[in-house]
């Protein structure tokens, strides 16, 4: 069994006149009621130094040995501080990363700080090559102990982390940063499929910014940069701590950053964070048929019949009543009345292609009524009709006007 000691960054505070304090973490003061046990024996139990010889011969003394001793009071004491967190039985050299897999690739600059903080914190560091992280994944077995992190001194080439965003499918955790001028961008870590991918990343930020044309043509020619761009060793030691956040809170299961792009200015030292969720997955637009061509309906009683297309559309008459034809006033095309439901030809443009025809009236929640034609002064003539008009809206359309004086 590991003998029990103070916990990473408490500490054991005599204060004169009052006694005993523990310093916590998060450098709060908390006073200690040792009641009957000496305060030498509680440093001696959790191996805290107080500037005077602590080895086993002096623990051997009192009795109380650094694995156990003979007081149930110091027992009793030992344990509340385990009990809250102050002390641990977990070996001096465990860290946050302790079994866990951590293979890096990209420029050296971000590579090697990042290496050496890893393997601080235990983790089991190496190296690897974009040929290579298929075989990763599929040698994880699934252990979820595995993260790929990616590091790059300047912006990415097109389709370059395109296998590695399968990764998280494979159990494989995947971590990146990159740098576009002043501006390097940490994106969230992405452990399973639910999380952020870098495809993701871009979507998102096409979609916020006016300028995605231009963004685009960015990262696609990937253009030269002036002299002296890229990381300095403060920016990188930055960006390598930040990483090791992330790296920290995927051993640990907090799941709270997966949801963060960061940004760094490589230059003043500033960080800003930015909320960010996934892109959910949408059906393909489809480019085979022309955007103005509507569907053909196949059903053969819904379609309708063929018809000269040199002769001039007729209109169709009211539901009751023997069916009659109008003769349309000039310049104006009447198309025959369908039902609702019945889709256009195919040769139909959509409504945004050009302006509506002059015998549509204007869109409205309101039915219009139907306007009866004027009663001629002839008694020759065509009598009054209601004609209705293309399937606009639900609005009733009135009817063209016959030849004759227009009403007043």
């Amino acid at each position: 069994m590991n003998s029990v000691r103070l916990a990473p960054g408490v500490a054991l505070v005599t204060v004169p006149g009052r006694g005993l304090a523990v310093r916590t973490p998060g450098g709060e003061f908390l006073k200690v009621a040792t009641g009957e046990v000496r305060e030498t024996d509680l440093r001696r139990r959790l191996h805290a130094p107080d500037g005077t010889p602590d080895g086993p011969a002096a623990a051997s003394a009192d009795g109380d040995g650094p694995s156990g001793g003979t007081d149930p009071a110091l027992d009793a004491l030992v344990a509340a501080f385990e009990g809250a967190g102050y002390a641990t039985r977990e070996p001096l050299g465990t860290g946050m990363l302790t079994g866990c897999q951590v293979l890096l690739l990209g420029d050296p600059v971000l590579v090697d700080p990042l290496m050496r903080c890893a393997r601080d914190e235990g983790a089991e560091v190496g190296t690897i090559t974009p040929d290579r992280l298929p075989r990763t994944a599929r040698r994880s077995g699934g252990s979820g102990r595995t993260v790929v992190v990616w590091c790059l001194d300047g912006p990415v080439p097109p389709g370059l982390w395109d296998e590695a965003d399968r990764l998280p499918g494979h159990s494989v955790a995947w971590l990146r940063c990159h740098r576009e001028g002043d501006t390097a961008w940490l994106e969230p870590l992405a452990a399973t499929t639910d999380d952020v991918t870098s495809a993701h990343v871009r979507l998102r930020r096409l979609a916020a910014t006016a300028a995605h044309h231009e963004l685009g043509a960015y990262w696609a020619s990937l253009s030269a940069e002036g002299p002296g761009s890229g990381h300095s060793t403060a920016s990188a030691a930055l960006t390598a701590g930040l990483l090791m956040e992330d790296l920290v809170a995927w051993a640990s299961g907090d799941r709270s950053a997966r949801r963060r792009l960061r940004r760094v200015r490589v230059r003043r030292l500033t960080v800003s964070r930015h909320p960010v969720l996934p892109v959910p997955e949408v059906a393909p637009y489809p480019t085979s048929a022309p955007a103005s061509a509507l569907p053909v309906p196949t059903d053969p009683a819904s379609a309708e019949p063929p018809r000269n297309a040199s002769a001039p559309a007729m209109p169709t008459a009211p539901e009751s009543g023997t069916p009659r034809s109008v003769p349309p006033e000039s310049g104006t095309a009447v198309l025959p009345a369908r039902e609702s439901g019945t889709p256009a030809p195919a040769s139909a443009a959509s409504e945004s292609d050009g302006p509506a025809p002059a015998s549509i009236a204007p869109e409205s929640d309101k039915p219009v009524p139907a306007v009866p034609a004027p009663e001629p002064a002839s008694t020759t003539r065509a009598p009054a009709s209601t004609v209705t008009g293309p399937p606009r809206s639900r609005a009733a359309v009135a009817a063209p006007r016959t030849a004759g004086r227009a009403p007043r």
